[in-house]
């Protein structure tokens, strides 16, 4: 999807996209430097988007690794199933994260090793932000992590909420540039 489609869903959608393009290949990098691809067993994806996360996950997961991909917005969705469709052990979701415990149940899976959020957590309504928040808090494994991204740092306080250690970095490559939040609970 060009960027110009990307920037028709921003304006028909602000608070679900939440972002005026795509993020930047720099950012998928950091959004997954801290992921155990070795050892992960399920790697969940809220707001795929146009899949640019998606990409960075498809081409460091073991094979065996179970993939659940959430996206809301019908289009990106179809787009997520022309592009990924066919990928093994990939499940690609028109439903929104907070039915993440559902899906779990569904497909047998008793936990998650990490989330990665596209989530536009600035513009979603606070109810919503705290139900995604800690189902996905009480669906991670012990020492999984929930790597989200903002580009402020203004809604910390709500992560700090749910998770016990937050690492922060930054990507100064990205337009935006964006902060990149690896969120753990000490357990």
């Amino acid at each position: 999807m060009k960027s110009t489609a990307f920037f028709l869903q921003y304006v028909l959608f602000p608070r679900k996209t939440g972002a005026v393009l795509p993020s930047s290949d720099y950012l998928a990098e950091k959004m997954v430097e801290s992921v155990q691809f070795q050892t992960a067993r399920c790697i969940v994806e809220y707001g795929a988007g146009t899949g640019v996360f998606t990409e960075k996950i498809l081409e460091y997961r073991k094979p065996e690794t179970i993939i659940l991909v959430f996206e809301s917005n019908q289009a990106f969705y179809e787009l997520l199933q022309k592009k990924y469709g066919k990928e093994p052990n990939l499940v690609i979701l028109n439903d929104t994260a907070e039915n993440i415990d559902h899906h779990l149940k569904a497909y047998g899976i008793p936990s998650i090793d990490y989330v990665i959020s596209g989530l536009p957590f600035a513009s979603l309504p606070k109810p919503v932000s705290n139900a995604i928040l800690n189902k996905t808090r009480n669906s991670l494994k012990a020492d999984g992590a929930f790597i989200t991204f903002q580009y402020s740092l203004l809604k910390k306080a709500l992560f700090d909420q749910y998770f016990d250690d937050i690492d922060v970095t930054r990507e100064y490559r990205n337009v935006p540039p964006a902060y990149v939040l690896c969120c753990r609970n000490e357990k």
